[in-house]
């Protein structure tokens, strides 16, 4: 994928943003640098790698996240803390509309 000057200029309109034509040029070639590094990525063959919690997992083991066990600890207590909220409905909280 690479895109176009006028590609450029429609993104920094839409971003209000005022780009001259050479930095339009500079942007148009940065982006798509950008474009071709992620093509170059998605090359590689990445079947059998195992994914990472992070990446220095790959590098030293030891440093890697610890990551806890997804189970449920607490209780729930949503009626306890909506029991003091001014108006709730369904287990939601209902506030007054704010923007018309």
């Amino acid at each position: 994928m690479s895109l176009a000057l006028s590609d450029v200029k429609r993104i920094a309109n839409l971003s209000r943003l005022e780009l001259t034509d050479a930095q339009a040029e500079q942007t148009l070639e940065k982006l798509n640098g950008i474009f071709a590094l992620v093509e170059q990525m998605k090359a590689v063959d990445t079947s059998g790698v195992e994914p990472l919690s992070h990446p220095i997992a790959a590098i030293e083991p030891a440093l890697a996240l610890r990551l806890r066990e997804d189970k449920v600890t607490e209780s729930n207590r949503r009626e306890d803390y909506q029991q003091p909220a001014p108006a709730t409905q369904d287990g939601l909280y209902l506030v007054p509309k704010v923007i018309e």
